[in-house]
């Protein structure tokens, strides 16, 4: 399970350690306590859409999970598009000359990094627009 956080200003996103998924519960249990130690205000989950943006089952396993966690958790959960960000994943880890070998789990913290990283991008852009519109308005 590939994991990142944002640094405090939300600006930047960081891999953590790829977590080995286990079973539900103990995936809850870990992220629980994840979003916890780093005070988490907002966890992102990947969501599996298909290539025309439609939603499948892999999306509404997502959507259950994420629900699940937020709950469990007690913190804002949201779905991202996850489209592409392991496919992107690989060829920063091909430029990179990183061999087969050594991508294990490098990959989903990579992918994790790209989603988080995206979120935030995409968040920020949309505080400019906010801001330039209330000036427009005064």
């Amino acid at each position: 399970m590939g994991l990142a956080l944002s640094d405090p200003l939300g600006l930047t996103a960081q891999g953590l350690p790829t977590a080995e998924r286990r079973n539900k519960r103990e995936d809850m249990n870990y992220l629980k306590s994840l979003a916890r130690r780093h005070e988490v205000s907002l966890i992102l989950v990947g969501n599996p859409l298909n290539m025309d943006g439609s939603a499948g089952p892999p999306s509404a396993q997502a959507r259950a999970f994420a629900a699940e966690l937020a709950q469990r958790a007690g913190v804002a959960v949201e779905l991202w598009d996850e489209r592409l960000t392991s496919v992107e994943a690989h060829a920063m880890l091909d430029a990179a000359g990183v061999d087969k070998v050594k991508r294990r789990g490098r990959v989903d913290q990579l992918a994790a990094t790209i989603l988080l990283q995206s979120f935030l991008d995409t968040r920020r852009g949309q505080n400019r627009q906010t801001r330039g519109t209330d000036a427009d308005d005064r």
